[in-house]
């Protein structure tokens, strides 16, 4: 048991020095002293066991990618989700050793310093990248649906569905544009905000598109395109649950909602606007 302490003590360590390399400023400085104390608690185990134990490097490399990937803050707080584990641990083990509870006093303080990281364009501008996935999903996926059961040839609605995107994806970020200019956000780029929204929206076309380029059957095409679009809304919904410290589900619930009922209904405008206008392709 203390051994596996001193292996997630010693791990922490190398994985919050490896972030403080790359963050700067104030978040360089939080990192530093969490590396910091990661070690003396393993040094506090090692007393125990009179052993060194190797770290996981497996386990540094993830999350040294996973910064570089989604951001410090997003890995910082998973990297505390993980050691809240670790506290109900040590909170057993504070009658056998003295050492546990300044141990444990610690690893609570580090989730208060990694709560108050958020110095990170990703997420700053996490409101513009929800406003570019979430549109492109609910418009996109309601369109690829109508036209499914509209036109029933896959190549055709990927070439509508690109246009379609591309169009929608320029204009809400040009949108997006506007609105924060004229808001005036403290500390906000408009240009940075519109950046975000249509890299988010273009990410999701690519997603709910390529189906429909790839295959034939245009039942088979919109089944993937819908279970991309959950995918992407289940991934997403994770980030924002994790930086924002909101609960997963009430947002993935309430996302999904929203496109099954739009998809629902555009499956029934399709079918509905082929009838009343004799479309046969």
């Amino acid at each position: 048991m203390i051994r596996g302490f001193q292996r997630s003590e010693i791990t922490e360590h190398y994985v919050y020095s490896e972030l403080a390399r790359l963050a700067t400023g104030k978040n360089r400085d939080v990192l530093l002293k969490i590396a910091k104390d990661e070690l003396l608690h393993y040094e506090i185990w090692r007393k125990y066991s009179g052993q060194d134990v190797p770290p996981d490097k497996k386990k540094i490399l993830f999350y040294t990618l996973l910064a570089r990937l989604l951001g410090l803050s997003f890995t910082a707080k998973l990297m505390e989700r993980g050691e809240s584990k670790a506290e109900e641990k040590y909170k057993a083990q504070i009658a056998r050793f003295e050492e546990a509870e300044p141990i444990l006093r610690d690893e609570m303080a580090h989730e208060d310093l990694i709560l108050g990281m958020i110095e990170e364009k990703k997420v700053e501008y996490v409101g513009s990248m929800v406003l570019g996935l979430n549109d492109a999903l609910v418009e996109l996926s309601g369109t690829l649906a109508g036209l499914t059961f509209a036109l029933r040839n896959t190549r055709l609605i990927g070439l509508a569905g690109i246009i379609t995107g591309v169009a929608a994806a320029l204009s809400m970020a040009a949108a997006e544009y506007l609105s924060q200019k004229s808001e005036s956000a403290e500390g906000k780029s408009p240009l940075v905000a519109a950046f975000f929204t249509g890299v988010a929206y273009i990410i999701t076309v690519i997603l709910l598109v390529f189906p429909y380029l790839l295959l034939a059957n245009y039942i088979g095409a919109l089944v993937w395109s819908i279970l991309n679009g959950v995918l992407a809304v289940w991934v997403f919904s994770f980030f924002v649950s994790v930086v924002k410290d909101k609960e997963f589900r009430s947002i993935v619930f309430e996302m999904l909602s929203i496109n099954l009922t739009v998809i629902i209904i555009s499956f029934g405008v399709g079918l509905l606007a082929r009838a009343l206008l004799g479309v046969d392709i």
